[in-house]
């Protein structure tokens, strides 16, 4: 019986220990100017427009083990130089990762993070866009039991290596395509 106790016990702690690891919090993410989260519509913004360009270059960034994904990101982006582009793709693998994701429908818009810094995953895709210099990237990891999503937060440490190309558009100026104010 003694046994047995122990033994239910342990599990209990392990569980407790394991799931301790994986947390998850929301942050409102209010506009720049709070008033432009209550503005409606503008009949002057158009429902859709278009850029063009051409890529000047493709660059191809790898990541070695125990680095941080984002943070290697944006330390190529800025020693490059590269203003505007297109992330293409990605592949690889991760310890841990932090990613965050909208998570309401109506301004101000919530952010729910989620972090488990010891959960390994691969990396099934990456896309998004350097704007002027600024990296933002969308992630999507795959584990043996679920897939997890959303825009990659520094803290996403790299497992066995990690491979993103983008490519590099810096005579097409991208600045403002994700103001959500601009509507």
């Amino acid at each position: 019986m003694k046994l047995r106790t122990a033994l239910v016990l342990g599990l209990l702690l392990a569980a407790t220990v394991a799931a301790a690891q994986e947390t998850q919090w929301t942050i409102v993410n209010r506009s720049k100017n709070p008033k432009d989260d209550s503005k409606p519509n503008s009949p002057l913004v158009p429902d859709v427009y278009t850029l063009t360009g051409h890529f000047d270059r493709i660059a191809i960034l790898r990541m070695k083990y125990k680095t941080d994904l984002l943070k290697c990101i944006q330390e190529e982006v800025k020693k490059d130089d590269i203003r505007n582009g297109v992330i293409l793709a990605g592949i690889g693998s991760v310890r841990g990762y932090e990613v965050h994701q909208v998570s309401n429908r109506t301004f101000p818009s919530y952010n729910t993070f989620e972090k488990d810094p010891t959960q390994p995953a691969d990396i099934v895709s990456m896309n998004g866009y350097v704007i002027d210099g600024r990296v933002h990237a969308h992630i999507t990891l795959a584990t043996p039991k679920r897939v997890i999503a959303g825009h990659l937060e520094p803290g996403t440490q790299v497992f066995t290596f990690a491979i993103v190309t983008i490519g590099v558009m810096n005579g097409t100026n991208l600045a403002g395509v994700d103001d959500k104010a601009y509507r």
